[in-house]
């Protein structure tokens, strides 16, 4: 019977670690993505655009998402070279419009693009059975599936990559979450 508890004991410390190094491999871009994604479902929305606050002082940036319930989040941030055209737009609710012209006609290398396969964040390594995210920004594209050293880096090259993505995601799930919670 002893042995019995000490098995028991030792599978519930085993199952506070494991849950532990579950919240602690979380990115900070997670509890953001749930909540947007959440958000749009309530309120029926499948997009969101937002005007961009992006330090350095570019007046020109938006960032915007479409959400695929269930499945995967897409955000993209980029400059525009109308903002007065953007700010009618937002002005308008036309979310979608804005999500297509910064995919589509946004100024030339100011683009970021980030995929967040299972809404869950970015994640810097791919978990088994469990799709990669990725980010492209300047025209080049990263797949966050572990694998640095296919891609010819070092990985601290590859986790300062996702460093930064983790970083424009969690700006840009910020900003779209503060226009979504706007007052209508």
């Amino acid at each position: 019977m002893r042995a019995l508890r000490m098995i028991a004991g030792a599978a519930a410390a085993f199952a506070v670690v494991a849950s532990g190094v579950a919240a602690a491999q979380e990115s900070k871009s997670a509890v953001l993505a749930q909540e947007l994604a959440k958000l749009l479902e309530q309120k029926q929305l499948t997009t969101i655009a937002a005007k961009g606050v992006v330090s350095g002082g570019e007046a020109d940036r938006y960032v915007a998402a479409m959400l695929f319930p269930g499945m995967q989040l897409l955000v993209v941030s980029a400059r525009y070279s109308a903002p007065p055209y953007m700010t009618e737009k937002l002005l308008k609710k036309s979310y979608q419009d804005i999500y297509i012209d910064l995919n589509s006609a946004s100024i030339p290398g100011s683009r970021v693009f980030i995929t967040d396969l299972g809404i869950d964040g970015l994640r810097a390594k791919r978990e088994e059975n469990h799709p990669y995210d990725s980010y492209e920004a300047g025209g080049a594209a990263l797949a966050f599936d572990g694998e640095w050293r296919k891609k010819k880096m070092s990985e601290d090259d590859y986790m300062k990559k996702f460093s930064s993505a983790e970083d424009a995601y969690v700006q840009a799930l910020t900003q779209l979450l503060a226009e979504l919670k706007k007052p209508s």
